[in-house]
């Protein structure tokens, strides 16, 4: 579990503003779940989806997401992770590969998700991405409830990652705008 809870250059929990909300949103909270949804809920509705909002700046560290407020689904992942991973919860990284019409027609991309592990249910997929009309993701354990159920020729990636895939945190260092960023998602073909 120790790769679960570690920092790195994007997961960068002990900056002080993410080290600060990871305190104030456990403050009171003794169980991993209490936390964990606290922490969830954070993200989920109080950092706009860069998609949604079609902002024009491109976050990738967990730091900035917060200092923006905004992100795409595996930004708002990592700041996700690194909330949790200050709070001493276990939080990987998931992925989906799903149709990205809704952008760019005729397209698939990587859709970045949680997997946090919580003492009563052991492995559990959150996604934080962002509730809109037709997306109602919820944390409910240990009914999993993401944002989008898998469609033909879309599917799950089975692994839990430690860390972002490298194909994200490259399209998303590139990336800087919303448009480059429609038009260049990170894929992974299966």
């Amino acid at each position: 579990m120790e790769k679960f809870l570690k920092e790195s250059e994007y997961v960068d929990f002990s900056e002080p503003s993410v080290k600060a909300l990871a305190q104030e949103l456990s403050q009171g909270l003794t169980e991993d779940e209490e936390i964990a949804k606290a922490c969830f809920l954070y993200v989920r509705d109080e950092i706009h989806h860069s998609g949604d909002y079609k902002d024009e700046v491109t976050t990738y560290k967990a730091s900035d997401v917060l200092k923006y407020k905004t992100g795409w689904c595996y930004a708002k992942s990592i700041l996700l992770a690194a909330l949790l991973r200050a709070n001493g919860i276990p939080t990987g990284f998931c992925y989906q590969r799903l149709s990205c019409s809704e952008y760019v027609p005729d397209i698939y991309c990587l859709h970045g998700l949680n997997a946090i592990y919580l003492k009563k249910y052991g492995w559990y997929r959150v996604d934080a991405r962002g509730n809109k009309e037709g997306v109602d993701a919820q944390f409910i354990p240990p009914k999993e409830q993401l944002a989008f159920e898998v469609q033909p020729h879309e599917y799950d990636m089975d692994e839990i990652y430690d860390e972002p895939l490298d194909v994200v945190i490259e399209a998303l260092q590139k990336y800087k705008t919303y448009d480059e960023m429609i038009h260049n998602f990170p894929d992974i073909k299966g």
